[in-house]
């Protein structure tokens, strides 16, 4: 093999490992400005997009150590990848095919986890790691409150029986 491409394979593969997650995506039909667009949104992120050759991306992602991925790698490919939050990612991907019915999806990549289209579709409905921290955070907070609740009520329950006594006594020396 020619030492330009080797050089190619060798820098496509350090951009397979060194990320947690690939979305491949056929990116006929974008014009230069919604392929910007895409791109500028995907940074945002701190997620890139970069078009690579199907034969490229294959020695790359073996020489990686990755799955077979010869299956989702027909006609043009752009590889979508980053070391982010890969719901979001997915989720900026698919509103953005939603709104200019490009580019298609071909599956991805999630660890040594092949994806299928409808994988990473559902990898976009995930809620945002804040959201899911939330959702730890209420879930841990929840039984201390309750726990408090029933404390306070204790306490409360004991007050109101002082009071009572506290009423009679009155009563009684009135």
């Amino acid at each position: 093999m020619r030492p330009e491409k080797e050089s190619i394979i060798a820098e496509i593969t350090e951009l397979v490992k060194g990320t947690g997650f690939i979305f491949l995506v056929d990116y006929r039909g974008l014009k230069v400005d919604q392929l910007a667009e895409l791109r500028a949104k995907l940074r945002d992120l701190d997620t890139s997009m970069t078009i690579v050759k199907n034969s490229m991306l294959g020695h790359a992602s073996a020489a990686a150590g990755g799955p077979d991925m010869s299956g989702l790698l027909e006609g043009p490919t752009a590889i979508v990848c980053g070391s982010g939050d890969a719901s979001a990612t997915a989720k900026a991907l698919t509103a953005f095919i939603k709104q200019a019915k490009l580019p298609v999806l071909k599956g991805g990549q999630l660890g040594q986890q092949l994806l299928s289209v409808d994988d990473v579709k559902a990898i976009a409905t995930i809620p945002s790691r804040e959201v899911l921290y939330g959702q730890i955070a209420g879930t841990i907070a929840a039984p201390m409150t309750q726990l408090v609740g029933v404390m306070n009520q204790k306490v409360l329950s004991l007050l109101y029986v002082l009071k009572a006594v506290e009423d009679t006594k009155k009563e009684e020396s009135a």
